[in-house]
């Protein structure tokens, strides 16, 4: 028997076809990441600072015995800083790094809804040469009338970010 999803527009269809994400806000554009990825959503707090981790990396937070890295997604891609607010939360993701899981915090303006978007939706990112790596995007989708871009943050992370962790703490 297979599974049914709802979409926005009321009509349903295989699971098989479509994947869920948990969309997010960034300096006015909305991003996405696989909602597998998704293992909570914390309201904002402080992390200890490590010493010598790259500007993006914010320090670290314990994550009921476990030291969860806390990334600043507006630094890691070049965007403008700006002092976090009443919506600004931390998106906690299990991703693959290498042959290892890891759990990471990411720094966002504010969470937005959870789609389901059709695979034959999704269209490839442009290479445009801006501050956010097409390696890291899996590709646009457009839904509800507004443009999503979908993030693979496994590949994100595995750039270098829990090096560099390793390396500063």
């Amino acid at each position: 028997m297979s599974s049914q999803i709802r979409y926005q527009d009321g009509a349903a269809d295989d699971a098989t076809n479509s994947r869920q994400y948990l969309t997010f806000v960034l300096a006015g554009e909305e991003y996405g990441v696989d909602i597998l990825k998704v293992r909570e959503i914390r309201s904002w707090e402080t992390p200890t600072l490590l010493p010598n981790t790259a500007e993006y990396i914010l320090g670290v937070i314990n994550l009921r015995g476990t030291v969860v890295p806390i990334v600043d997604l507006r630094r890691r891609f070049s965007l403008e800083c700006r002092e976090f607010g009443k919506t600004t939360v931390i998106v906690v993701v299990r991703v693959k790094v290498g042959d290892k899981e890891r759990t990471v915090g990411l720094i966002v303006d504010a969470v937005s809804e959870v789609y389901s978007v059709r695979h034959e939706s999704v269209r490839a990112a442009p290479e445009l040469g801006g501050a956010i790596s097409t390696d890291y995007v899996t590709g646009l989708a457009t839904v509800d009338g507004k443009m999503i871009i979908l993030l693979d943050v496994d590949r994100l992370v595995d750039s270098g970010i829990m090096q560099n962790v390793a390396e500063g703490g």
